[in-house]
């Protein structure tokens, strides 16, 4: 970094560098707004689908030999209103920006859509026969195909079980009324994250949240509190270990983090950040419990009679703890071998198993590969802001990115700062800070956490025309405050 420069002047020296990174932000910018108009895209294709509905009724649209007609407009919209697919769209005007863009062209653009790495791709289009330079998949897209794998494992019908009537159990020992089991949902299960991962831990929860309390339709103002409590606590409850949550995973071998400092400096506050949160919510929920309870009491809901047998169960553990192994490895190939291996053993134990739910995974998959292509080429300005922070400008400038890009790639363009990894006491107050952060801000958007996509995913049924991006970062607002408060009041 250019010495005795200004913040301005160094975004300008970048830019003027690089006039490309400018407009990859700006793309990156309209794709932000894009997830904001979501709700509008859909809410327009049902106006379109119940228009062309009442054509097909008078006979005025054109319809197949099955009697089945469609608005293409309306599929159009539908595409656009779709949060998963936002970042893929923009990373197709993304690629064509890189195409025509002079110096860059077709060679280039395939290149850093295969790498999601700038520099990886200028070193490969300038000698393209280099060895290793061309790679069947970028270690970046690692963590999306993880996310796609432990999703489908995480929402079978033998784990599912399992999780649910664990919490259950625990529910049922603080009286197992509605509110006990809400409020276990939404404590134990983001804790189970930082072992069987965050994206694995969201699966569950939002799954059980779905089927014992949306279903029976509550207010939009129950409904939108559970998922910003939600998307908070999955955020920080992966911090009791460093292998379970990404913004973790990215630094803790580089800064040398155990299970031990993370239980430490930040899973103890998560802990109670968590409950405080949780009880506040549930308390102002009070008089809406009393009524889910006289709508449908979740406790009598029938399961299936076919017990899940124990050697079936440990066998999907089995292949859970195989995904993380495969990830902390960087083995991307023999990740994606697990996933074989799942899909065959649901086929050999069909009585026992559920459908295997591939389609939220893969939107969910698709959303974070498309954040990875974006979130390259944002380093450029988030690193010098970064570099120019205090500890506690750090933590709230960490927050504040975080809802507009995932929290793993914060704190991974943190740990390349060089002040930040210096071994200092000044280096880990700055450490603690960002990660801290970028935990605790995690939930106020849907892009802020890897895993929030795939609770969007499960949840987004519940909510209409589509989960309000305002509406979520208000109700998240207040368990981000807790979060904060905890993370730097309490003693490290």
């Amino acid at each position: 970094m250019p010495s005795g420069m200004t913040l301005y002047e160094e975004l300008m020296t970048a830019a003027r560098a690089d006039p490309f990174l400018p407009v990859a932000s700006l793309i990156f910018l309209l794709a932000i707004i894009h997830t904001f108009l979501t709700p509008f895209f859909s809410s327009w294709a049902h106006r379109l689908e119940a228009a062309h509905a009442e054509r097909v009724r008078k006979g005025e649209a054109p319809v197949n030999e099955e009697g089945r007609s469609a608005d293409f407009r309306a599929a159009a919209l539908h595409f656009l209103g779709e949060v998963e697919a936002v970042f893929g769209i923009w990373a197709f005007v993304l690629f064509y920006a890189f195409v025509l863009w002079p110096g860059k062209g077709w060679a280039f653009a395939t290149a850093y859509m295969e790498t999601a790495d700038y520099a990886a791709a200028a070193r490969l289009v300038a000698d393209p026969s280099a060895p290793g330079a061309r790679i069947l998949a970028s270690p970046k897209y690692l963590e999306p195909l993880f996310v796609f794998v432990i999703m489908a494992i995480a929402s079978s019908r033998p784990v599912f079980a399992t999780a649910s009537a664990f919490l259950r159990r625990v529910a049922g020992l603080f009286g197992g009324s509605p509110f006990a089991r809400w409020t276990v949902v939404l404590c134990v299960a983001p804790l189970l994250g930082s072992l069987i991962t965050e994206p694995a831990a969201m699966t569950i929860a939002a799954l059980m949240l779905a089927e014992f309390f949306l279903e029976f339709r509550p207010s939009d103002r129950f409904r939108y509190a559970t998922l910003g409590l939600l998307f908070v606590n999955v955020s920080i409850g992966g911090t009791l270990t460093h292998f379970a949550a990404p913004p973790v995973v990215m630094v803790a071998g580089i800064w040398g983090w155990s299970t031990q400092h993370m239980l430490v400096h930040f899973g103890l506050k998560a802990v109670l950040a968590i409950v405080l949160s949780t009880v506040v919510y549930g308390l102002l929920f009070r008089r809406e419990f009393k009524e889910l309870a006289g709508r449908a009491d979740p406790a009598l809901r029938p399961e299936s009679s076919t017990v899940v047998p124990a050697w079936v169960v440990l066998a999907h553990f089995a292949m859970m703890a195989w995904t993380v192994l495969m990830l902390v490895g960087h083995h991307g190939a023999l990740l994606m071998a697990g996933l074989l291996v799942f899909l065959t053993f649901t086929v050999a134990t069909p009585q026992w198993q559920s459908p295997v739910r591939l389609r939220g995974p893969l939107l969910v998959a698709f959303f974070l590969a498309s954040l990875v292509i974006h979130g390259g080429l944002q380093s450029w300005w988030i690193s010098p802001v970064l570099s120019r922070l205090g500890e506690l400008e750090l933590f709230f400038g960490a927050t504040i990115l975080t809802a507009f890009n995932d929290n793993a790639a914060i704190t991974y363009l943190a740990s390349q700062v060089p002040a930040m990894s210096d071994g200092s006491a000044v280096a880990r107050s700055l450490q603690f800070a960002v990660l801290a952060g970028a935990v605790t801000g995690g939930g106020l958007t849907v892009i802020a956490n890897a895993p929030n996509p795939a609770g969007q995913s499960i949840l987004a049924r519940h909510y209409g025309t589509g989960i309000s991006p305002v509406r979520l970062f208000l109700w998240a607002a207040f368990p981000t405050a807790v979060a904060a408060a905890c993370f730097l009041l309490l003693p490290r």
